[in-house]
């Protein structure tokens, strides 16, 4: 810490740069679990290092992928519970480049508030190095912006970008896919980051009780539920593509069905999803129940219990969907690839 690096003149007009230096300092221990073989130097410089082992690699493809955890953090704000929010943050990223078979080497965070409360600030870095270690990827730098006036005190933005590498003979794409290919479905944890904003607007949540046990939530209340952090699939993906090829990926994010499984499709192709196979999360049916939103409505916004979905051929779903079990995943199928100018045909 620079002991001279003190202004009080901008310590009153809101900015507390020794807070920022203190949230640091917190932030090491975390950021230290994060460390995986390519990171070179320690946070704080004007730039992240990260040396590339390409071994294996013949041909070598970044991808890039950046998002936010939208207004799932006003949840945070109300439960004052934010040591998790940041594992979503890593999740919209990681799961994006996951989709075209890519590797997450690195992570960035920018998180912008109104107060630096380095407690706070601490907390949700260690959900996202939590969301690193679950992704085998580094966070090697970052930023936190103190802007009093801009963003109230107790609130705060939260945001990342990821870099990850795949072989280009490797990356996934749907060049190959025909009728009769097999939807997977792997489980998502709950509405993850997408959909808030109908969430809250659905059970008012500023007014809701959000810490009182559902017995319809497994006895979890509807903050615990709603902040339960996003999936990571990239560790029981990436093990099931060494062995498996799949087609298509998509990670169901906002848009849910009708709007992400078309982006791995092909023109004149398109999902036949069957409905009683789709394992519903208890959240879900609350929301639909509690807003009264048509079962259309409900697959267009959120993802329903299915995070992320892989096209393969036939013979190898049986074998995809053992791998992805013996790594933690219960995958199941839940259609197959039609014919169709209809990209998604829920039946």
């Amino acid at each position: 810490m620079n002991n001279k690096s003190r202004s009080d003149s901008y310590a009153a007009a809101g900015v507390d740069i020794t807070a920022g230096y203190r949230a640091v300092e917190l932030m090491k221990q975390h950021i230290a679990r994060t460390v995986t073989p390519g990171v070179m130097g320690a946070v704080g410089g004007f730039g992240g290092l990260f040396e590339l082992d390409l071994t294996g690699i013949n041909k070598p493809v970044l991808c890039s992928g950046t998002d936010g955890v939208g207004t799932k953090l006003k949840l945070a704000f109300l439960m004052d519970k934010h040591d998790t929010i940041g594992i979503d943050c890593v999740a919209m990223c990681v799961n994006d480049v996951l989709c075209v078979g890519a590797k997450p080497l690195f992570f960035l965070d920018y998180i912008a508030c109104g107060k630096n409360v380095p407690e706070r600030i601490e907390a949700i870095v260690k959900g996202v190095c939590e969301g690193c270690v679950q992704s085998d990827c580094a966070l090697i730098g970052g930023e936190t912006a103190e802007m009093p006036g801009f963003y109230s005190v107790d609130e705060y933005d939260l945001a990342g970008y990821t870099t990850g590498v795949v072989d280009k003979d490797a990356i996934i794409d749907n060049s190959t896919m025909a009728a009769g290919d097999v939807v997977i479905a792997i489980p998502s944890s709950g509405v993850h980051s997408n959909g808030f904003s109908l969430v809250r607007k659905v059970f008012d949540i500023e007014n809701a009780d959000l810490k009182t046990p559902i017995e319809k939530l497994g006895g979890k209340s509807l903050g615990e539920a709603l902040l339960t952090p996003t999936k990571i699939y990239v560790k029981p993906v990436l093990a099931m593509l060494k062995e498996v090829k799949a087609k298509g990926i998509s990670h169901i994010t906002g848009g849910g069905f009708y709007e992400n499984i078309p982006r791995s499709i092909p023109e004149g192709l398109g999902a036949r999803i069957e409905r009683d196979k789709v394992k519903v999360l208890p959240i879900f049916e609350l929301i639909a129940e509690t807003g009264n939103i048509s079962e259309h409505d409900m697959f267009n916004t959120f993802n329903m219990g299915v995070g992320m979905s892989i096209v393969v051929a036939p013979e190898d779903a049986d074998k995809a969907i053992e791998i992805l079990k013996a790594n933690g995943e219960d995958a199941y199928v839940m259609g197959e690839i039609i014919e169709s100018e209809d990209k998604v045909v829920i039946v």
